[in-house]
């Protein structure tokens, strides 16, 4: 996949937006363990950024989904993954099932101020014992006359502390677990909904990521996303968009975390020469840049495919996996260039390191990728 001209001016917009208004905050923001979601939003929905591939009819672009992969790879320029990863929360994860089998009158109410920045979308699927097995979930959502009523927990739900409305996966019936589940649209504001402290996490310092409860929670049951017992089913289609959006969150910061360990080992001496007269060094920096260069056409070949209609499933899992270990390579081998310096807290290196680890186990572990693509090879 080539990007256009028009792809490259999304692109360019997206990059100064970031480089004057987003990283400037960064630091605070992870010293604060949170960003100002509904700010940072704004500033985004005002360019018409946070809905690019989302109907136009409803305040987004209208265009295809490889101008969002334009945007979405700039995202990678952002010094903090957690600010990142919150934004694709409110683009790729919690609104593709909305936009595309929400209801006109769920997607007037709840899409179009999320696409303007005026409202903040969480997806809340995961639960305390059921992360990636998602067929296990126990949360249910049982019809009381016009409403659902909800019970259950849900567990590391990023923009959480902030969110206006949950993208919600239930159980609404006793079925078999593949066909029993809808997605529902809660209002946080819902009496019965209760929020948690943020989780102290390893990395992702600057996203709020929290646990919710949901008790007795009455919401009308025009909220369902498109029919009922399909939940499972919107949500696998939206974890395609979710994965591309982890693999090509990737590049630009594996990128900038080469760039900048090629500039400090020039710098750094050791036994009479700089860190990078060493062969080994220069060929280990020059061997990621290669498998970085080489996910990036995956991500593009899978988008593509995305874009024709195909089912990128497979492609998207492949994506997902290298991007995972490819983030946790990159990030360990260029903090050992930087010696004891990399191991200090406030070294972007660091932070890096840190942040990079999700990339392998949220949105589906590796191993939840190897399964998916090993049944797609037919073993």
């Amino acid at each position: 996949m080539l990007y256009t001209e028009e792809h490259l001016a999304l692109a360019e917009s997206a990059a100064k937006l970031i480089k004057a208004e987003i990283n400037p905050f960064c630091d605070q923001w992870e010293e604060e363990g949170i960003f100002p979601a509904r700010e940072v939003f704004k500033k985004f929905g005002q360019l018409g950024l946070l809905g690019i591939n989302k109907p136009a009819e409803f305040g987004g672009m209208g265009l295809d989904y490889s101008y969002q992969m334009a945007f979405t790879e700039q995202l990678g320029l952002i010094e903090s993954a957690g600010v990142s990863m919150g934004i694709g929360v409110q683009t790729d994860m919690a609104t593709p099932a909305l936009a595309k089998h929400g209801s006109n009158a769920l997607r007037e109410e709840f899409l179009r101020p999320a696409l303007s920045g005026d409202s903040v979308m969480s997806i809340a699927v995961s639960e305390p014992h059921a992360g990636s097995d998602v067929a296990s979930i126990k949360t249910t959502a049982i019809k009381d006359g016009d409403d659902y009523l909800i019970n259950g927990t849900k567990m590391w739900i990023t923009n959480s502390t902030q969110a206006d409305v949950l993208c919600l996966l239930a159980n609404t019936s006793d079925g078999p677990s593949h066909v029993n589940k809808s997605l529902i649209l809660v209002p946080t504001a819902t009496k019965g909904v209760t929020v948690s402290a943020p989780l102290n996490k390893l990395g992702m310092r600057a996203s709020d990521t929290a646990q919710v409860f949901l008790d007795e929670v009455r919401v009308p049951q025009t909220f369902l996303i498109g029919d009922e017992g399909k939940g499972f089913m919107y949500q696998m289609e939206q974890f395609q968009e979710e994965r591309l959006y982890a693999a090509a969150t990737n590049l630009l910061m594996l990128e900038r975390c080469i760039s900048q360990t090629i500039d400090y080992a020039k710098d750094r001496q050791a036994f009479g020469k700089s860190i990078l007269d060493n062969q080994v060094v220069r060929f280990t920096l020059a061997e990621l840049a290669t498998e970085v260069e080489a996910l990036r056409a995956l991500v593009y070949t899978a988008t593509a495919e995305y874009v024709a209609g195909r089912d990128v499933t497979t492609k998207a899992s492949m994506a997902k996996l290298l991007a995972g270990r490819l983030a946790r390579k990159v990030s360990d081998s260029c903090l050992q260039y930087y010696g004891g310096q990399g191991f200090m807290w406030d070294n972007p290196i660091s932070r890096t390191y840190r942040d990079a680890r999700l990339a392998s186990i949220g949105g589906g572990a590796d191993e939840v990728m190897l399964e998916i693509i090993s049944k797609k090879m037919g073993i």
